[in-house]
């Protein structure tokens, strides 16, 4: 939808209106009938009621017809303006990474805690090498996939094979995952959590070692249907996102 620059949101709204409506031309009718009411008005009075016409009724406001044509064809065009792609998505997202110390990185996003994740992949970056990128300060992480002229894009939160840049630096492939019940495991351990990192016990003999999470909240911008933006919001508001996702269907 094409933004309206203005000063204030009356500015928006009055610039809008005058672009679509010839407001002078109203307001000069709607005086006339005004004046057409009174002198009708007048009239009436000063008949005596045995002498009064039957039948005889003020004449009703009416707005010009192209004013009334102009507000259809302003509110068609408003409408076109609207983006109709809907992911499903919210705006205000739970974010988890989380993998064992010698595994791969999971990152989930969900609408609530309570819910399954509406987005889960597998990174094949080592939880260790995201650990110390994550240590050195900013994170980018770049999700890309293949477009297919042939086939009718789906929701792209739903596209099962990403191309993976850490920082400019690509680092293998991702994969859609479902959330079983070792992902939904980890989920539900951490969901008193509304931001925060921390390690969780290994399962024992066997395992993969400890297993480390981080959890916040992420804004999530839709550009288009091909592109998306999930940036960590920061609890006291200020600085930049320290950790940016981006999916891109390319």
């Amino acid at each position: 939808m094409k933004t309206i620059m203005a000063k204030t949101p009356h500015d928006s709204s009055f610039s809008f209106s005058r672009r679509y409506f010839n407001w002078r031309k109203k307001v000069v009718e709607v005086e006339d009938d005004d004046e057409e009411l009174k002198d009708d008005q007048e009239f009436r009075i000063s008949l005596p009621s045995e002498e009064m016409p039957s039948g005889v009724r003020a004449p009703r406001k009416k707005l010009p017809i192209v004013a009334v044509s102009k507000l259809r064809s302003a509110l068609t065009v408003f409408s076109k303006g609207r983006p109709t792609y809907h992911s499903g998505l919210g705006t205000k997202l739970i974010g988890t990474l989380f993998g064992y110390r010698r595994g791969h990185v999971h990152f989930a996003l969900q609408d609530d805690a309570k819910l399954n994740p509406a987005f889960l992949i597998e990174l094949a970056t080592p939880t260790s090498v995201l650990v110390r990128e994550m240590a050195s300060g900013l994170v980018r992480i770049a999700l890309e996939c293949e477009k297919k002229p042939q086939k009718k894009a789906g929701k792209l939160v739903e596209e099962p094979l990403w191309r993976t840049y850490c920082n400019g630096k690509k680092c293998g492939y991702a994969m859609k995952r479902e959330c079983g019940p070792e992902e939904w495991k980890v989920l539900k351990a951490v969901e008193p959590i509304s931001m925060g990192a921390g390690v969780l016990p290994g399962n024992g003999a066997g395992s993969e070692g400890e297993l480390m999470y981080m959890r916040a909240r992420f804004e999530r911008v839709v550009g288009s249907k091909d592109s998306e933006a999930f940036y960590m919001m920061n609890p006291d508001g200020s600085g930049g996102p320290e950790l940016s996702v981006y999916l891109l269907r390319v």
